[in-house]
């Protein structure tokens, strides 16, 4: 696809995917869809959106203001740089290999999953980080590395896995939670990001054009954003939207849908 709003389009998908994954997570959503409704291979599209997630978490992390608490986070965090680095390598060798066709199922059903998650809202998400909970456990070790095989396997998501595991399970505040989300995040994606390069399935302009925008939207999300109240309600409800018609299309539905009314 040549026609110059594919392009605008990538930009400006990169650039939103870049806001949602610095203040939540799920922007993958927005930029796999583009590539795979685009009409790209569901394993291509899913190493050539590497590109734009390697050059997003890498501006996140040196875009954040240097504060001591930012810098005890960064310390506190290598804890799960092992498992981080091992589980990714891991999953992204699972994805290279894995069928077109499957893996584009396989990212609805995830879509749609999120989606239900996106629609409740847990309160468990608002409590200070627990100051006398032990963070470096083993639990949380085996955590990060199932989150990371799956992070390897498939991008899209794994801000919100993270979040899960560090403010649900490792206890840390949403805030404290995020800081430590981009940094592992960075971890996730470099390894994964060499084998995909490896394998040759990246097909580079279009990967540019996402990394273009995700780097500007993850510069401003870490810089401007990140912390203001009302930021992830905006971004959960363009999710809703996002995620309903994306799950829908890459099931089939909408294809389905489609067929009835031409019956």
């Amino acid at each position: 696809m040549n026609e110059w709003w594919y392009y605008l389009l990538l930009f400006g998908g990169g650039l939103l995917a870049g806001l949602i994954n610095t203040l939540a997570g799920n922007g993958s959503a927005i930029t796999l869809s583009i590539l795979i409704l685009s009409g790209m291979p569901a394993n291509v599209a899913n190493a050539t959106n590497r590109v734009g997630a390697l050059v997003q978490t890498i501006t996140a992390v040196l875009s954040l203001k240097r504060s001591p608490r930012t810098l005890f986070l960064f310390k506190d965090s290598t804890w799960f740089l092992i498992p981080a680095i091992i589980g990714s390598v891991i999953g992204a060798f699972l994805a290279v290999d894995v069928d077109p066709l499957l893996l584009k199922r396989i990212i609805g059903f995830i879509m749609l999953a999120l989606l239900l998650t996106m629609i409740y809202k847990p309160s468990k998400w608002a409590r200070p980080t627990n100051v006398e909970q032990n963070h470096k456990t083993f639990t949380n070790w085996i955590l990060i590395f199932l989150v990371a095989v799956y992070g390897g396997f498939l991008q899209m998501g794994i801000g919100i896995m993270l979040l899960a595991v560090l403010v649900l399970v490792a206890q840390y505040s949403l805030r404290d939670a995020n800081i430590i989300k981009l940094v592992l995040a960075f971890l996730f994606v470099l390894p994964a990001f060499v084998v995909f390069v490896w394998s040759g399935d990246v097909v580079w302009l279009p990967g540019l054009l996402l990394a273009l925008g995700q780097g500007l939207g993850a510069w401003i999300g870490a810089r401007y954003i990140l912390f203001l109240p009302k930021a992830n309600t905006i971004v959960r409800y363009t999710l809703v939207i996002i995620l309903s018609v994306s799950s829908l299309s890459l099931l089939g539905i909408l294809d389905f849908m489609k067929g009835l009314i031409d019956i």
